[in-house]
């Protein structure tokens, strides 16, 4: 059933100031020159290492100039591009992307680690392997590792699919496989590819048979794609579109009624199985929002309904190009999403002149039970990005088991790991600080991929440039509101 303009309206003017915030966090953290909420709630509780409030402190540069941490915090190397090697003899793939974690057999924790390596195999020193069963397009770099961190610390890592394009972020489902995404339209002929690109497809880090012969999940369109989500309630699967000329669209997927999902239920999925969607703002007086950059406040509430696509697999026009002004709302880079919180995060890394109103990045929450979209982070753009302090570009993200989210940064300049509080601030955890440019003009590559391990003790992220896995441990600490 649809939430209409009238009925969101009315239900904003019955409660006086809009529908109900969504989720159990709050107006959440905004970088220190950012369009920001006012903190009240102060914390005086001690941490580990002396210090006092939100966060783990300022940050020790690192004598190996890879890592700079808080005080008590260390990190280990995982993987490392062109250095460390998988079970088959090459080097781990370059250009590492989205990732998540999973329960092993034996105590072991499992990841699955994109690679975003785009156009022909040619351009990329270190490709994901062609492993023979594996390979979707023998033509295209991307695809997936499997990475095993065995209790005593022993690192295997072997390919989980190959031959897809400009492997992005994606999502794991409440099955315990990892969905990932192509970001990318390019179809065979382009590139010298041999098959279409820009689809997901499901990698199972546990059973590598279940990998074997790759398929793409036609059902959730051919676009370019950002993330995934799963709503382990309803079913649904969410999905977010990194485009420009137009800016992209957050989609949902709806399941057939006899579709229930599991183990390998995705992967044989008519192509036009369920109803794919593209969602349609409207805000409390119930006129239509054209972009998500026209909210410039943080809890902002838009009321949201679903329009459906025509044709998912962009046979003629891009999917985003098929609706008409006044259709669907876009919005610039919408790059990460997480569940959590009854819910999906969703990123927007930024927005520039193509949009209504320019910012450094914003994160919405959407909430499924009342169809709200509620602005959570809102960064205003940043003036200086080659100095240390602030956070801008805000792109892969995850929800901390310590409360509030954590979040890469894919911005200018400097770049960091940032945690948001339940109530508005920010902090830092992490700066790479191996610089890939010049002494006379340094370049920082993004962070991607942070996600915690099940059981909450470690933080997995990496350097996308040149790839590397790092495990960052720690005295963690519940972040107070404040």
């Amino acid at each position: 059933m649809s939430l209409t303009r009238r009925d969101f309206a009315r239900k904003s003017a019955i409660t006086g100031a809009g529908v109900a915030l969504a989720g159990s966090v709050g107006a959440l953290a905004t970088a220190p020159n950012a369009l920001a909420s006012t903190d009240t709630e102060s914390v005086g509780e001690e941490s580990a290492h002396g210090h006092h409030g939100v966060g783990y402190g300022p940050l020790i540069a690192d004598p190996d100039g890879l890592l700079a941490l808080p005080a008590g915090f260390k990190y280990r190397v995982i993987t490392y591009s062109g250095r460390t090697k998988l079970d088959s003899g090459e080097f781990t793939p370059s250009n590492h992307d989205g990732t998540s974690t999973f329960d092993g057999p034996r105590g072991t924790t499992l990841l699955v680690n994109n690679h975003e390596l785009a156009g022909p195999r040619a351009n990329w020193p270190h490709p994901v392997p062609l492993t023979e069963g594996l390979v979707y397009d023998p033509a295209a770099a991307g695809g997936c590792t499997v990475v095993e961190i065995r209790p005593g610390g022993h690192v295997a890592e072997w390919v989980g699919i190959a031959g897809t394009a400009t492997n992005c972020a994606g999502g794991n489902t409440p099955w315990g496989t990892w969905l990932t995404c192509e970001e990318t339209e390019d179809r065979a002929g382009t590139n010298g590819f041999t098959k279409d690109h820009g689809y997901v497809f499901e990698v199972d880090p546990a059973d590598r048979r279940a990998n074997r012969a790759p398929k793409p999940i036609k059902a959730l369109g051919r676009y370019a794609h950002e993330a995934v989500v799963v709503d382990p309630k309803r079913g649904h699967l969410y999905l977010t579109e990194d485009a420009s000329n137009p800016n992209g669209l957050l989609y949902r997927w709806t399941p057939p009624e006899d579709h229930g999902h599991g183990h390998g239920r995705l992967r044989g999925l008519a192509d036009d199985a369920g109803t794919l969607q593209a969602f349609k703002c409207f805000d409390s007086g119930g006129r239509f929002v054209d972009d998500l950059s026209r909210a410039t406040k943080i809890g902002t509430v838009y009321g949201v309904d679903w329009v459906d696509v025509p044709d998912r697999d962009a046979k003629t026009v891009s999917v985003r190009k098929q609706f008409a002004a006044g259709e669907v709302t876009r919005a610039r880079k919408l790059e990460g999403m997480w569940w959590g919180d009854g819910g999906t995060y969703i990123v927007s890394s930024y927005a520039r002149t193509e949009s209504p109103v320019q910012h450094d990045g914003a994160v919405w929450f959407y909430d499924p039970k009342r169809r709200t979209l509620t602005l959570k982070v809102l960064l205003g753009v940043n003036p200086d990005p080659s100095v240390d302090g602030a956070f801008d570009g805000p792109d892969n993200i995850t929800v901390s088991p310590y409360g509030g989210l954590v979040i890469a940064e894919d911005g200018e300049g400097v770049q960091h790991l940032f945690g948001a509080t339940e109530s508005g601030r920010t902090y830092p955890i992490a700066r790479n600080e191996l610089n890939i440019g010049t002494a006379e003009k340094p370049e920082y590559s993004e962070f991607t991929g942070v996600t915690f391990s099940p059981d909450g003790k470690t933080l997995f992220a990496n350097i996308q440039t040149p790839g590397i896995m790092l495990a960052i441990t720690g005295p963690w600490k519940r972040q107070k509101r404040g």
